[in-house]
C-alpha cells in the first residue's frame, strides 16, 4: 500500500474510525501539535550527550504515540477505541516523569527563575521541545473550549513534560558547565 491515498487531496484527513474531518480542526491540530513535539525530541535525542537523556527522551516518544492515537480518536469512538487494545493516557504517564524530575532534582538542580536557551546545543534543542510541548497543550486545551473535552491525564502528562525539558536543559547545562570549570588533576 503507498503512503500516497490521494484522500486528502480535498483538504481533508481521516480520524481513527475512517472519521473525515477538515484538515484545520482543532483535533488535528492537536495531534499534529504533539507530533510536531515528538519531532522535536527527535532532535533533542540526537543531539543528546548523556544516555539518560536520551533514553529517556526515547521512552517520552514513545508515551507521545500513545497521546497521539488518542487524540486522533473522537469522542464517540474512545470506547471503541479502548476494546481495540489502544492505551488511554492514564496517571501513570506524569508519574514517570514525576520519577525523572525528582532524580535530576535529587543532583541539585532545580527551578530557579528564566534561563537563556542555547547554552549548549544539546539544551537548546531540549528547549525548543520544550516551546513545542506548550504549543501543543495550547492546541489540546483549545479542544476544550470547542466542546471536545481531551482526557484531563493527557493535558497533565504535557505540563509535566514540559516541566521536565526545562529542567533537563538545565541539568545538562549544569553538567557542561561542571566539565568546562573542571581542574585537572596535579601531576
Amino acid at each position: 500500500m503507498s503512503i500516497v491515498t490521494r484522500t486528502g487531496d480535498g483538504g481533508t484527513t481521516g480520524l481513527m474510525y475512517n472519521r473525515r474531518v477538515p484538515k484545520s480542526h482543532g483535533r488535528v491540530e492537536a495531534y499534529g501539535s504533539v507530533d510536531e513535539l515528538n519531532a522535536a525530541l527527535g532532535m533533542a535525542r540526537a543531539t543528546a550527550t548523556h544516555d539518560f537523556v536520551r533514553e529517556s527522551i526515547l521512552a517520552i516518544q514513545k508515551d507521545l504515540v500513545l497521546v497521539m492515537g488518542e487524540l486522533a480518536t473522537h469522542p464517540d469512538d474512545l470506547e471503541r477505541y479502548r476494546k481495540d487494545g489502544f492505551v488511554i493516557v492514564g496517571p501513570e504517564f506524569a508519574t514517570r516523569l514525576d520519577a525523572i524530575v525528582a532524580r535530576i532534582e535529587k543532583e541539585g538542580v532545580s527551578y530557579k527563575g528564566w534561563a537563556t536557551p542555547g547554552g549548549t546545543l544539546d539544551a537548546a534543542a531540549l528547549d525548543v521541545a520544550r516551546t513545542t510541548c506548550r504549543r501543543a497543550e495550547r492546541r489540546i486545551h483549545a479542544l476544550h473550549d470547542a466542546g471536545e473535552p481531551p482526557n484531563p491525564e493527557i493535558l497533565i502528562f504535557l505540563n509535566r513534560l514540559s516541566d521536565l525539558l526545562w529542567l533537563f536543559a538545565r541539568w545538562v547545562e549544569t553538567r557542561a558547565d561542571r566539565a568546562l570549570h573542571a581542574i585537572p588533576d596535579a601531576v
